[in-house]
């Protein structure tokens, strides 16, 4: 057996810009970093560097995701408030997946940062799971945690029934915010 080689600066960002742009499933850093032969550290670095030259790659839970312009996106976005507490968040997430709904991202108003946008992109249940895993094992809180659980996501959907239908769903379980009132 060979010694694999290790890849080197300029080339192995390149490597690593052609396996995301080649994959539609998140990569994790650690999948990169055995594929190139350097640590999982070197991959953040790398993809800090790629972000910077304006390469649209996302960080998900589930891993690196390398963004394609589609010409003929017949998606449709809608940002929604929502309010829970932590223990609610993967009933919240698991609802809309339920609906057919993407959750992309959730943001928060910070007063000192001012608006905070963290990706989610979870389309089903087993990335939800997934997702919640992840903020457990490593003992990192929800950015809501620091909006007192009020929060906005932004929902992608195939068509506005759906939207529809995941509003009344989050309204009757108590999660919009306007239901609040």
């Amino acid at each position: 057996m060979t010694e694999e080689k290790k890849l080197l600066g300029d080339s192995r960002r390149e490597f690593l810009l052609n396996i995301l742009m080649g994959s539609n499933e998140p990569i994790t850093g650690g999948e990169l970093a055995n594929q190139a032969h350097v640590s999982r550290q070197v991959i953040v670095n790398d993809i800090t560097l790629l972000k910077a030259k304006n390469e649209p790659i996302i960080a998900t839970s589930q891993g690196y995701l390398y963004l394609k312009q589609s010409t003929k996106s017949n998606k449709i976005e809608k940002s929604i408030a929502c309010f829970h507490t932590p223990e609610q968040a993967e009933n919240e997430l698991n609802l809309i997946v339920d609906h057919g709904v993407t959750v992309k991202d959730v943001k928060i108003e910070h007063p000192v940062y001012g608006d905070l946008t963290a990706s989610i992109m979870v389309s089903n249940r087993r990335e939800v799971k997934q997702f919640i895993d992840k903020i457990q094992n490593t003992n990192a809180c929800y950015l809501s945690n620091l909006t007192q659980g009020i929060h906005i996501h932004t929902l992608v959907a195939e068509n506005e029934q759906q939207l529809q239908d995941v509003e009344v769903a989050l309204k009757k379980a108590g999660y919009l915010v306007n239901s609040q009132e």
